[in-house]
């Protein structure tokens, strides 16, 4: 495929473009087919994900296996309190020979990076990834530097382990298109997971399907999915009921309306249409809102949760009567 190619693709190959990348995680991780295509959806949308689950369900191998479908250059970082920001965006260092300051990228610099247990970084060093995550450029002595195309961050931490970590601020947690969580496999998967892993590591069985030129035609085709006039107030009208919503201290920015019409173009685009119906938006809504929302103290303490908040919108907002886009799925 030629790049900056224009034209769309056939919808039998945006279905087999998702299947695939589906299959071959699916040989690393198992069950959890759910979370593995809202990580596909992120990845079409150039949108970054954050992996939050207790240690050992497979955040970092799910990573790594989606990034092993795609011919795309892949970094990893583990994040510790002494890790510089240097250590993430590069440095520039002082060439004799030349008498000049050379650039020396530092992991940003990629397709793929994973900011592994990323609230155990310091405030400074994640302060460092947000204009990388937001402008896809870092800035260095001054210099910017554009990040490679595309750029996609999957970030994961643990939300029951405090000790010696920091909170992620809520600007940060807002620039993270979905925030996917994995949970414990169910028994039969567990045991096939063992089967599995016995003689060989199941990443060793992902291969790369996807070129990076088709991933970027993919990316621009989400935006070109249709949307209803009314859906679009349908996503307004849940985003601003957050904001008002009595458990909730801060509601969700029109960062979140973007991402929630992003999201539901490309659930869309997934299942083989050209336009956006109500259960798309309803289906990304938790993934992609529930980490922008700020509970009142009150609220935490009687053991409600933003998810819940959000479940509780979807419930209470009226769902808009649509027409599909002209011309149907085809």
């Amino acid at each position: 495929m030629a790049q900056g190619r224009s034209a769309p693709l056939p919808f039998d190959f945006r279905r087999q473009f998702v299947d695939r990348i589906v299959h071959h995680v699916e040989k690393a991780i198992i069950g959890k087919r759910e979370s593995i295509e809202m990580a596909v959806i992120a990845f079409l949308c150039g949108g970054h994900v954050l992996l939050e689950d207790v240690p050992g369900v497979g955040k970092t191998v799910l990573v790594r296996a989606l990034a092993k479908t795609a011919d795309a250059a892949f970094k990893r970082i583990q994040c510790t309190p002494d890790l510089l920001p240097s250590d993430v965006t590069g440095v520039s260092v002082y060439n004799r020979q030349s008498g000049q300051f050379e650039f020396r990228p530092g992991p940003v610099m990629t397709n793929i990076l994973l900011a592994d247990e990323m609230n155990r970084a310091s405030p400074k060093t994640q302060s460092a990834l947000l204009e990388a995550m937001e402008e896809r450029q870092v800035t260095v002595d001054g210099e910017t530097y554009r990040l490679p195309e595309p750029f996609l961050l999957l970030a994961t931490q643990n939300p029951f382990e405090h000790e010696g970590t920091y909170p992620l601020p809520e600007a940060q947690l807002d620039r993270f298109l979905l925030r996917i969580r994995l949970g414990y496999p169910e028994e039969k998967h567990e045991v096939e997971m063992l089967e599995r892993s016995q003689e060989r590591n199941p990443l060793d069985e992902v291969k790369t399907v996807v070129l990076r030129e088709e991933w970027l035609q993919l990316q621009r085709e989400v935006r070109a999915v249709h949307m209803d006039d009314t859906l679009r107030h349908y996503i307004v009208r849940l985003t601003s009921a957050t904001r008002t919503h009595p458990d909730v201290a801060l509601g969700a920015s029109p960062r979140a309306s973007l991402s929630l019409m992003r999201t539901a173009q490309a659930r869309a685009l997934c299942s083989g249409r050209t336009y956006v119906v109500p259960d798309d938006i309803k289906q990304m809504a938790v993934a992609t809102m529930a980490h922008r929302l700020v509970l009142q103290p009150e609220a935490r303490y009687t053991g409600k949760s933003a998810e819940s908040v959000v479940r509780q919108l979807l419930a209470a907002v009226p769902v808009p009567a649509t027409q599909a886009a002209s011309g149907g799925s085809r």
